[in-house]
């Protein structure tokens, strides 16, 4: 089970961070920041397929492709920006991670319009 080896990998990266956090604070810092990008490359093929899964859907109910792309670029950038933050957290760098989640919220806005416009579109097509 792929949950299994997250958790031993935090396991792993949590007890050499606590050994090392008092000796060497860098290398503490290293191991975390290590373990954080080692845990999302396991999620990899699991992303892989909740989009095989949605394109499927999206195929089966006749919805177009370009919002579907739109829905999971946006996905994408909440995750990464999310995760990304959370490093900069832990690594002690929190205006960072404060910009990197302004940044990523302004990308999803950007992202957004082309849904939004035509949710304006359809109900104006109502009236």
């Amino acid at each position: 089970m792929l949950i299994v080896k997250v958790v031993s990998l935090a396991f792993i990266g949590l007890f050499l961070t606590l050994i090392f956090q008092n000796t060497k604070i860098g290398m503490a810092t290293f191991i975390s920041l290590a373990v954080g990008a080692l845990i999302l490359l396991l999620m990899v093929g699991q992303l892989q397929e909740i989009i095989i899964f949605l394109r499927t859907v999206a195929d089966k109910a006749n919805i177009d492709t370009v919002y579907i792309g739109i829905i999971l670029k946006i996905l994408a950038i909440a995750y990464l920006a999310s995760f990304t933050s959370e490093l900069c957290k832990d690594a002690g760098v929190s205006s960072i991670a404060t910009k990197v989640e302004f940044s990523g919220k302004i990308m999803i806005l950007v992202l957004a319009i082309p849904i939004l416009m035509a949710v304006l579109n359809s109900i104006l097509q109502i009236m």
